[in-house]
């Protein structure tokens, strides 16, 4: 008998003792399918937790403290570092507030009608807020300035485009205030006081978006840089041409900041962007203690599942090996006379592997069943708006997990196939 004809015999047995095949099945299957599941919520969790900490890219911003001079120069250098997504710089806070109040749709925009803006430009005897032209029913907003730039990580992660020229994006704390919507046109009026008197100029601005309350909750305004320059040289008593602003022109030295708005351009590119300042001398702010924590759980629910994948999966191998030995025993005769008959000590290796392979198939197939029964189950009872899974495994977890279970259980039953290797076919001949 060759050994090619024990695959069929292997089987042809497997299915004669149907009963304790289908408790070796379920005996697989309870073992596999809470493993299944349990490295499923692992993986969701860490993965959804991850995920949340990259969709907010808060978590990669990096705040300094107090403020410091920082020119044109020092800013090329740290977008040349690779660990840098996106940086702008920012102006002094005391000039970055401007009021906003919102412009009739017929309203003649600054730059469209350069008479009517100079007009409505405060006199030394006239108060900013009487010059705005806007209705006086309509009361004015302050709102913060902050200096955005394309690739701006805050707004493109609600898919907003960074404002440019005379565009700005409203927080929507401010926007509800206001009651604008996109498209709406706005006047900001930026004050200050020279010699005891208010003093303001004007712009219009064109609401391109509204930035969500989970991306700024205060009243803001997202804008691009030179509006904030040219806020900060109007405040500092000079005048801005390209807006019609009077006064003196600003002296041509070099422009320095005191701050930025810097983020990362991943989460491992926090902590060594984070090292390169603090090299500079910098003290920053970041969000390292959310990303560490994040980290040190997914090592933590990694030690925790491989303890309970060891002790299961040994406890299962111990018992299947047992089951191996007990059916080479209780088969000892039916071997026996299959060495008579000629078969080989492979093909009698090859037996017990065979049906043992059949019980993992279909263990499997049971056990893959179970887990995503209980992983839609519960995928259901926490899901969110968002979409988000707590339990799921990716095609390499379930790939890993059939490899893993026919590698543990080829291994029991080799034990009950090397014990009917040692099976002599005179056994066989005394039962004749």
């Amino acid at each position: 008998m060759s050994a090619a004809k024990v695959l069929p015999l292997a089987w042809a047995d497997w299915c004669a003792e149907a009963r304790l095949s289908a408790c070796a099945v379920l005996g697989l299957a309870a073992v596999l399918a809470p493993l299944l599941v349990l490295f499923g919520l692992k993986y969701g969790l860490v993965a959804t937790l991850t995920e949340r900490l990259l969709a907010d890219p808060r978590t990669r911003e990096l705040l300094p403290v107090g403020s410091g001079r920082y020119d044109a120069a020092w800013f090329e250098r740290l977008r040349a570092r690779p660990e840098t997504g996106f940086v702008v710089p920012r102006t002094r806070q005391i000039a970055a507030t401007a009021e906003l109040r919102p412009l009739p749709a017929d309203a003649p925009a600054a730059a469209e009608d350069a008479s009517a803006a100079e007009d409505a430009l405060p006199t030394a005897d006239t108060p900013a807020r009487a010059a705005t032209g806007s209705p006086a029913s309509v009361r004015p907003l302050t709102v913060e300035l902050i200096p955005s730039a394309a690739g701006d990580a805050l707004l493109a992660r609600w898919q907003l485009a960074a404002p440019e020229g005379t565009q700005l994006v409203l927080s929507q704390p401010a926007a509800e205030k206001l009651g604008l919507a996109p498209g709406a046109r706005v006047e900001a009026v930026i004050v200050r006081t020279r010699a005891g008197r208010e003093e303001g100029a004007r712009v219009t601005l064109t609401l391109a978006g509204i930035a969500p309350l989970a991306a700024f909750d205060r009243d803001g305004a997202f804008v691009a840089l030179d509006l904030l320059e040219a806020a900060e040289d109007w405040r500092d008593g000079f005048g801005v041409p390209r807006l019609e602003w009077p006064g003196e022109a600003r002296p041509g030295k070099g422009r320095v900041y005191p701050g930025f708005r810097l983020y990362a351009r991943t989460l491992e590119d926090v902590a060594p962007l984070r090292s390169a300042l603090v090299a500079e001398g910098l003290e920053v702010v970041t969000q390292a203690d959310a990303i560490d924590n994040v980290r040190r759980l997914a090592r933590n629910l990694d030690l925790l599942f491989a303890a309970i994948a060891a002790l299961g999966g040994s406890g299962y191998v111990a018992a299947t090996a047992a089951a191996s030995l007990a059916t080479v025993e209780r088969k000892r005769r039916e071997l026996s006379l299959l060495r008579l008959l000629g078969l080989p000590t492979r093909g009698l290796l090859l037996f017990p592997l065979a049906q043992a392979a059949c019980t993992a198939g279909f263990g499997l197939l049971l056990a893959f069943v179970l887990y995503f029964g209980a992983s839609f189950g519960l995928n259901l009872l926490f899901a969110t708006d968002t979409g988000e899974q707590l339990c799921r495994l990716l095609p390499q977890h379930a790939a890993i997990a059939v490899g893993a279970t026919l590698t543990a259980v080829a291994l029991a039953a080799l034990v009950g196939g090397l014990r009917a290797t040692r099976i002599e076919p005179s056994e066989g001949w005394r039962e004749v």
